[in-house]
C-alpha cells in the first residue's frame, strides 16, 4: 500500500505511469471477480483507494498550479496599474 506522503513525493510523471497501472490492475480485478473467485477481495478496495488517492493528489496538483497563475496574473496587473498611476 502506498501512502499519500509517498504520492506526493512523486513527480507528475510517476504519478500517472502509477495511476495507469493502478486502473489496470484494477480493471483485471474487476475481470477476474466476476469471472471467477479473488484469492482477496479486499484487494478490489485497495486498488480502487489507490487509485481515488492518486487522482486526488494529482487534481490538488493542478489546484494549485491555477491559483499560482492567478496570483502571477494579478501581480503583474497590479505592477502595470502602478505604473500608469505612476506615469499620470
Amino acid at each position: 500500500m502506498t501512502k499519500a506522503a509517498e504520492l506526493r513525493e512523486m513527480s507528475d510523471e510517476q504519478l500517472e505511469l502509477t495511476l495507469k497501472e493502478t486502473e489496470d490492475n484494477f480493471f483485471r480485478l474487476r475481470l477476474q471477480a466476476q469471472t471467477e473467485r479473488l484469492d482477496a477481495p479486499s484487494e478490489l478496495r485497495k486498488s480502487r483507494r489507490l487509485n481515488a488517492r492518486i487522482k486526488t493528489i494529482c487534481r490538488e496538483r493542478e489546484g494549485q498550479a491555477a491559483k499560482d497563475t492567478v496570483a502571477k496574473d494579478t501581480v503583474a496587473k497590479d505592477s502595470n496599474a502602478n505604473e500608469v498611476s505612476a506615469a499620470n
